[in-house]
């Protein structure tokens, strides 16, 4: 058995299923491997889009995500999604080529050992993923490949990466030692004692009646805490407000919930944060945007109660409280069992929510309002989609609008926030969920960045579908430009006749210019089974909800003055 065999069947027993990577002289070997397993090996146009769709993979699925890539130029592709895997917790693994170990230093093609002015790859993996393995010997090929799954799952997930040296790929090399991978997925497990003091604190904030918020984040949805969350909630009638990735753990229709809490947000979850007590965080780590950029007084006054995965998170932005270090599912069934003898049920509350059906747009444009199609999406998303945003002004529309409910998963790019990464990422999660609608909110900005792997799609029968926001401009560095210089420069391009463009690719394509002509392709793309591209073109006056500030815009805007005009002093 090769190496790369070897690999590809130490992979198929710990249940991945595809396999994303770009073609390459080093990458051969795997690629035959692919071939005759079971794992579907899905060639893409550019190794960056395979490292993104190994996140996507991952994403929902709680498996293994699999890229890879030759020696060199095809390698340093993969960089973007493991940053990506590192930053958004994904368990990813990257396999990727190396020049012949016996030709170190002579300048071979696609050479990086950091010798004799070449690159040094391992120094550049190391720094983009959670450990990089250097493969020397074909006989630790399997101890190699368990280590690292294993570290992949361990903890806090994250991407781990292989270098397979061109030598080990030659003919006559084998792996006689063979032997299946032990994946031993071990638990985030609570400490006792935190549990016990964390109840005690909280049993006594709800027994003084104080208000108390519970802020959700992608943590929970990673772990599955939807069900332990509700519980504890009801039981204390606790209001819960959540992270743009938090969405839909619980649904936004329920009778405790305020909505998303961040600059682009809901000012009925703006308010319940600022009047809040108590804050109880449960997997999310303050990131700059939902924290409105990183506030010093954001919790000024409260007690923050913080329940993560990571003791990273704990203290990284506010100093916590209470804290439980736990996979979120993990510490909400402990502080359970420890808090309901402590405290009773809470009598019913009122709170003050976001009322969707109160929303209403007024558009008098020619164009689609984009908050319009954010709602149309919202009314016709089906029960078990997958909605993916990319990094633009479009995530603010649709993380406003979106109503959504458990079973239905939306995520925006993490704290790496690449443009395109989810326009690529949605294939990945199409692979691992192909029974589920996969839907992409991107800007046209980032289709264009990469949306040539709609010939991926089309190649290997990946439905998805893909609503561009076409305003012909980067519209969130054009408002920054206004915001920072009084002008803007270099933010508009044009774009191509996309129905053109997908008919060409073998897909699908639409051009609407109306909110009635986007609702009735949206709604035939949900019945086809190919990939779709709807070109809507949006008006350009339309700006998303946004302060700088949770106390609101006004408060928001008197802050900004403020340090315009007196610079260095703090927020009051």
């Amino acid at each position: 058995m090769r190496v790369y065999e070897a690999i590809v069947k130490g992979l198929e027993g710990i249940g991945v299923g595809a396999a994303f990577g770009g073609a390459g002289e080093n990458a051969a070997g795997l690629m035959i491997a692919l071939k005759h397993s079971s794992i579907r090996g899905i060639i893409t146009r550019h190794e960056q889009a395979a490292s993104f769709m190994a996140c996507g993979y991952a994403m929902h699925s709680d498996r293994l995500g699999f890229c890879f890539a030759t020696a060199g130029p095809g390698a340093f592709n993969l960089f973007s999604g493991l940053a990506v895997a590192m930053s958004d917790s994904y368990p990813v693994l990257a396999v990727s080529g190396y020049a012949s170990l016996d030709e170190k230093g002579k300048g071979a093609l696609n050479e990086t050992s950091g010798v004799s002015r070449t690159p040094d790859s391992q120094a550049m993996f190391a720094a983009t993923t959670k450990k990089s393995f250097l493969l020397t010997d074909a006989a630790k090929t399997c101890d190699v490949l368990e280590e690292a799954v294993n570290l992949a799952f361990d903890g806090r997930p994250g991407p781990v990466h292989i270098h397979v040296p061109e030598n080990l790929t030659h003919h006559g090399v084998s792996v006689d030692n063979y032997h299946e991978i032990n994946l031993q997925r071990r638990p985030v497990l609570p400490d006792p004692n935190r549990v016990g003091e964390f109840a005690k604190v909280l049993a006594d904030a709800v027994a003084k009646d104080k208000k108390i918020l519970a802020l959700i984040g992608f943590g929970a949805v990673r772990s599955g805490a939807g069900p332990e969350l509700t519980e504890l909630l009801e039981r204390y009638q606790i209001p819960f407000a959540t992270t743009l990735d938090g969405k839909g753990i619980i649904s936004e229709r329920h009778p405790l919930s305020v909505g998303v809490f961040c600059d682009s947000g809901h000012s009925a979850a703006w308010k319940a944060f600022v009047d809040a007590d108590v804050i109880l965080a449960v997997g999310n780590s303050f990131a700059q945007h939902a924290t409105f950029n990183f506030r010093d007084d954001l919790l000024e006054g409260k007690m923050l109660m913080h329940i993560n995965i990571d003791i990273g998170e704990i203290d990284k932005v506010y100093k916590a409280d209470a804290a439980i270090i736990a996979d979120a599912k993990l510490g909400l069934q402990a502080l359970k069992k420890a808090i309901w003898p402590m405290a009773g049920v809470s009598p019913p509350k009122v709170v003050e929510q976001r009322d969707y059906d109160a929303e209403k747009i007024f558009d008098f444009t020619e164009k689609i309002h984009p908050g319009q199609m954010a709602q149309a999406i919202s009314k016709r998303l089906p029960p078990n989609a997958i909605m993916l945003a990319d990094a633009g002004a479009h995530l603010a529309w649709l993380g406003y609008y979106l109503e959504l409910s458990p079973g239905q998963f939306f995520r925006k790019p993490g704290g790496f926030g690449p443009m395109a990464g989810h326009v690529n990422g949605a294939l990945g999660a199409k692979s691992a969920n192909p029974d589920r609608p996969v839907i992409v909110g991107c800007g046209d900005g980032c289709y264009l960045l990469s949306g040539f792997e709609l010939l991926t799609a089309v190649q290997y029968d990946l439905p998805v579908i893909w609503i561009i926001f076409d305003d012909s401009e980067f519209k969130l560095i054009k408002l920054y430009q206004l915001e920072s210089f009084a002008e803007s420069g270099l933010v508009e391009f044009g774009n191509p006749d996309y129905v053109a463009y997908a008919e060409a690719c073998g897909a699908q394509g639409y051009r609407v210019e109306t909110i009635e002509e986007f609702e009735s392709a949206f709604e035939e793309a949900l019945t086809l089974r190919k990939p779709v591209v709807i070109d809507a073109h949006i008006t350009r006056h339309a700006l998303p909800h946004y302060s700088p500030s949770p106390k609101g815009l006004i408060a928001g805007i008197a802050e900004m003055v403020e340090d315009r005009l007196f610079p260095g002093r703090e927020a009051q």
